[in-house]
């Protein structure tokens, strides 16, 4: 006598599980995402971990020996610099990103490559037909690469043709289009994506595949589906950029097997992706003459130093409240500099119109950039350009005091790489180890009162 399918009610949103349903999900706050799902009584397909029927026995922390499997390389030097030296057998990776953004592209050469290097790969798509996937890889040049296609949706049938051709890596573009015959919900609901993924997770884990998951965003830039599928992975990349710039940026949010954080440089071409390798020359496109409301600010994002433009406008205001208009930093943080700057820099701002820019469509959050704004605002509001080759590093205090910050040395010798002569630092401590010749003139400013003369 069969059972009867058991009825789970699961929120959209967060993924929370819950024995009846409700109006609001408690784990996440939204309203109106609870849905009912039925769960079959059907038999797993068998791809676990432990194959025998014995049960595992534990062992001391001691006992347990690495194995020394060497990494493979992904053919990209950036991706491999955010995998954390190459991929490892057996990994699962997420890939999510916006839509037209270049998640599709980017794995069809990364698994060409792979097949130039004699790997045996797979690309299995359930958004696109063989023939649309064969007309991208023409125009990527990599038509002729030995990469399998594979048409299909059903994971039960997407893991027997994984167990028959047995490939080193495989590509599931996308994770929402995935079901299984498990479930009776729809693919990309959360019941179906939790349970494809953990299917696939189980297969890669015993059988050392490396299987990347492209995965879709929401409206507000998080991967769709539930939050447990970030955490089932072993590396969670998220792929970013704007239309509007040639750049894009692989950013590693969490990483099993490499330090989180780490990024990756790419520019988008009509043949493909191309890595960046000197990124700072990338950003920095004008140097030659001097610009009102220009500074230079040396940022670290993962584990490398970028030179970047800050760009500011400061103009009076026609109108009766002020605008400040901030892109590539959050409006919260400009609101604050301005506010610093007044109380304690000794300008009056309230009265002007100030807009302020990052070059070249870069996001930062570190705050290396504050004493770069603060320049890039007292030139624009002075209507005096900064010396060519002046740049600034350091954090600004609700009292006015400039604070030092984390990889100073580093942030240094890419400046004197650049060709820089100056940097305005703050004042270093006692203790502090970088303050020191780097060929490059370090200028030390305590409290941003004495901006402006030594501006000027």
């Amino acid at each position: 006598m069969n059972k009867k399918n058991k009825t789970a009610f699961v929120c959209n949103s967060c993924g929370q599980d819950y024995a009846k349903w409700r109006g609001k999900c408690d784990n996440c706050g939204e309203w109106d995402t609870i849905t009912e799902i039925r769960i079959a009584s059907k038999k797993d397909s068998g791809f676990r971990l432990h194959d025998s029927g014995d049960p595992p026995i534990p062992h001391l922390l001691s006992q347990t020996v690495a194995d020394d499997t060497p990494r493979i390389k992904s053919g990209f030097s950036e991706i491999d610099r955010v995998l954390g030296g190459g991929l490892v057998p057996g990994a699962f990776i997420l890939l999510g990103g916006d839509p037209g953004i270049g998640k599709s592209t980017l794995l069809l050469q990364l698994t060409s490559q792979l097949a130039e290097a004699s790997k045996n790969v797979m690309y299995i798509t359930g958004e696109e037909s063989a023939a649309q996937v064969s007309m991208r890889a023409r125009r990527l040049n990599c038509l002729d690469s030995k990469v399998q296609i594979l048409t299909e949706t059903r994971v039960e049938s997407i893991l027997n043709v994984l167990d028959e051709e047995k490939p080193e890596i495989v590509v599931i573009d996308s994770v929402q289009t995935v079901f299984t015959e498990e479930l009776e919900s729809a693919p990309g609901s959360v019941a179906q994506i939790r349970e494809s993924s953990a299917k696939l997770l189980r297969f890669a884990k015993s059988n050392g595949v490396v299987i990347f998951l492209i995965g879709h965003v929401t409206k507000d830039g998080s991967i769709a589906g539930p939050r447990i599928l970030e955490h089932m992975v072993d590396t969670v990349l998220y792929f970013e950029g704007d239309s509007s710039f040639q750049y894009r940026i692989v950013r590693a949010v969490k990483n099993r097997f490499g330090p989180a954080g780490e990024l990756a440089l790419l520019s988008m071409s009509d043949e493909g992706l191309r890595e960046i390798t000197n990124a700072s020359e990338f950003f920095l496109t004008s140097r030659e003459q001097p610009q009102i409301g220009t500074a230079i600010g040396a940022v670290l994002e993962g584990s490398r130093i970028l030179v970047v433009e800050l760009q500011s406008l400061v103009n009076h205001s026609h109108f009766g409240l002020p605008q400040r208009v901030a892109s590539g930093i959050n409006p919260r943080k400009l609101a604050l500099l301005l506010a610093v700057l007044e109380r304690h820099g000794g300008i009056v701002l309230g009265d002007h119109d100030v807009f302020f820019n990052v070059a070249g469509g870069l996001t930062i959050a570190e705050p290396s950039i504050d004493l770069g704004i603060a320049a890039a605002i007292l030139s624009s509001f002075r209507n005096r350009p900064l010396k060519n080759d002046t740049a600034f590093i350091g954090e600004l205090g609700l009292g006015g005091e400039v604070r030092p910050v984390s990889n100073m040395i580093s942030r240094l010798k890419e400046l004197s790489r650049l060709g820089f002569k100056e940097c305005i630092v703050p004042k270093p401590n006692k203790t502090a180890d970088w303050f020191s010749d780097y060929g490059i003139r370090l200028i030390t400013c305590q409290r941003v009162a004495e901006m402006q003369n030594i501006l000027w």
